[in-house]
């Protein structure tokens, strides 16, 4: 049996496709193991793809060479922006998909992928030489032998289900749980917790009276995620919107104890930005109703998925409490929703690259580095396969830093600050996310995706050309004359925005809330450019112009210090004048800079500073030996 590769992917989750296909595509000989051929890439919970940051995370995953924006493209049912009311900066995708349709792309783009083998097995052990990972064994002792090791076993690593007080090893519903692998983890010395997540109920489309519901549509004229994608051909499906009532809250307060989250059973750390229904009620008592959005699993099924209502109450209050939401009164529940423990292990153990500190040749993706969402596990299932792949190559890692991706935002937040709770990517969690917008994310990163040799020449050519003409716009709005004739102080009057009383440039006039670019282009009387993709780059750097000079000399100050190295074997019981504490987490952590380790939680500006000095000495002290060296 053919049992030696390059790299070794474990697992077929969002995490597993994405490392599988990078180190593939980057010339490696891979191998994808997963315990279930038949459900590679499938959605254990909402069939959706994106969302607040979610899908920041998928555009900047298709700059750099990444499937997920495409396969969502092929698979889609309805486009979504989210927060256009609010900023650029936090605009983002949101996509409904076909699950069905979605995991059957992917996997016709796995097996016709050069490169890559997919065997079905139930991995139990990671086989080491001393600290060196070398392959990985089943359940049936065969070894696979790798040169790196990329883990992504989503919630199987030891997971159990919980439906009310019933309890039941499992990965997913009906899969099994890989308990020995996670003991083989912890054997290995790694520090190990629990998380809790949760799915909910699916129900039968044709019981439920969408009558009483709000119909929701999605975007008229969507933009694709993926730029590979020339024409979106789907076929749309509305969402619906229904809410719990006081009904519903009263079944879920009389039976907390027979809830598997309140009775005790699972001790799991649950998702804070996710909670259950349980969690709703108890938590926001003040609360007379949740919103519920029913969600179209695909076009060939009667299945829907019922966002909102996820618990781990029994099977029979389960249809208590979907019975007491308007239009649900008659409805039949096809798969009940559950909660699930699964084992993770803390990220502060990770290098940046995603490698283990304590096994080399080992990295580590998805939520066992404790992080919740699919768009997150794809993120590092590509940063972890990636750099897999350089290391086996021989060649230098790829690192993005905060200023430059969203995927590094977590990356850093993960291995610097740990988390004792499931990670869920933010806006909020990003210092300069007016840089890093949805609408550039191509701009940002094409050019790192050309050199890994991901994004082909034609992508990026694209791409340089359409940044070519929004700088050439925006250079020529400059020179544009706008004179302040009455007619066009009664227009801008009109729009509520002030007139003008002296000659001024188009440039200064775009920046005005109100007013957009066609519009300016025809009080000025000049011709319009017909690009709406150039048009909506050009209006975001116009209108924005201060704020991004602004964040771009933060991010000057930040690569300062990202600049500083610190040597993995820093001694920091040589430097006086730090805290036992600060000492010990920094010896955990070992930041690869100085500007991370000024995000390690606890550290202090004084404590910087001393960094700063010892490390200057240790340069200093290092050139002397080399020039005496060199005499």
């Amino acid at each position: 049996m053919k049992n030696t590769y390059d790299i070794i992917v474990v697992g077929g989750g969002h995490a597993g496709c994405e490392a599988a296909l990078a180190s593939s595509r980057m010339g490696l000989k891979t191998l994808m193991l997963t315990i279930n051929i038949d459900n590679i890439a499938h959605m254990s919970c909402a069939p959706s793809v994106g969302g607040t940051a979610k899908g920041h995370l998928v555009r900047e995953l298709d700059a750099l060479g990444g499937e997920m924006g495409w396969v969502t493209d092929q698979s889609a049912l309805q486009f979504q922006t989210l927060n256009r009311s609010k900023g650029a900066a936090i605009w983002s995708t949101r996509v409904q998909v076909d699950k069905n349709r979605y995991k059957l792309v992917m996997r016709t783009i796995l097996e016709k992928q050069r490169n890559l083998d997919i065997k079905q097995a139930l991995i139990e052990e990671i086989v080491t030489d001393g600290r060196v990972a070398i392959g990985v064994k089943d359940q049936f002792g065969n070894v696979f032998y790798g040169k790196a090791i990329v883990l992504a076993p989503g919630t199987f690593l030891n997971g159990v289900i919980h439906i009310g007080l019933k309890s039941f090893p499992s990965g997913r519903a009906g899969e099994f749980s890989s308990k020995r692998l996670s003991e083989n983890l912890k054997m290995l010395g790694f520090e190990m917790g629990s998380f809790k997540t949760g799915t909910g109920p699916r129900l039968k489309g044709s019981t439920i009276d969408y009558s009483k519901m709000e119909e929701r549509w999605g975007d008229k004229n969507p933009r694709p995620f993926s730029h590979r994608t020339v024409r979106l051909g789907f076929r749309e499906f509305p969402c619906y919107i229904t809410y719990t009532t006081p009904e519903t809250h009263e079944i879920i307060m009389k039976n907390l104890d027979k809830s598997a989250l309140y009775s005790g059973q699972i001790k799991a750390t649950p998702v804070r930005y996710c909670p259950s229904l349980e969690d709703k009620v108890v938590k926001f008592s003040e609360r007379e109703r949740h919103r519920v959005i029913l969600e179209p699993e695909g076009i060939d099924t009667d299945e829907i998925y019922v966002s909102g209502l996820g618990n781990s109450m029994p099977f029979e209050l389960q249809y208590e409490i979907v019975r007491s939401v308007p239009g649900l009164e008659k409805a039949e529940i096809m798969r009940p929703g559950y909660a699930i423990e699964h084992d993770i292990v803390f990220p502060h153990q990770l290098h940046p690259t995603l490698e283990t500190k304590l096994v080399e040749n080992l990295f580590l993706a998805g939520q066992i580095n404790g992080t919740t969402g699919y768009e997150e596990a794809a993120s590092q299932g590509f940063w972890a396969g990636v750099n897999a792949s350089l290391k086996v190559k021989g060649k230098g890692p790829f690192l993005l830093d905060r200023s430059e991706a969203y995927m590094a935002v977590m990356v850093d937040d993960l291995v610097t600050k740990g988390t004792n709770e499931p990670y869920r990517m933010f806006t909020s969690r990003a210092e300069y996310r007016l840089l890093l917008r949805e609408d550039n994310a191509d701009m940002r990163l094409m050019e790192r995706g050309y050199e890994l040799g991901l994004i082909t020449y034609e992508a990026v050519e694209r791409m340089r050309e359409r940044k070519r003409r929004i700088d050439e716009e925006v250079e020529r709005l400059k020179n544009l004359k706008i004179y302040p004739e009455e007619w066009i102080n009664e227009e801008l009057d009109a729009m509520g925005e002030a007139p003008i009383d002296e000659v001024t440039t188009c440039y200064q006039l775009l920046k005005r809330p109100k007013l957009d670019y066609r519009t300016v282009m025809r009080l000025c009387g000049g011709e319009a450019i017909d690009n709406p993709e150039v048009i909506k780059g050009v209006e975001i750097e116009i209108k924005y112009d201060g704020y991004i000079r602004r964040q771009m000399q933060e991010v000057e100050k930040f690569k300062r210090l990202e600049s500083i190295k610190v040597p993995y074997d820093f001694d920091y019981r040589a430097v006086q004048g730090l805290s036992n504490e600060l000492r010990e987490k920094l010896e955990r952590i070992r930041p690869i800079s100085l500007g991370q380790a000024s995000r390690i939680p606890g550290m202090t500006p004084a404590a910087l500073s001393i960094l700063m000095i010892m490390l200057e000495r240790e340069q200093k002290k290092n050139r002397k030996k080399g020039e005496e060296d060199a005499d």
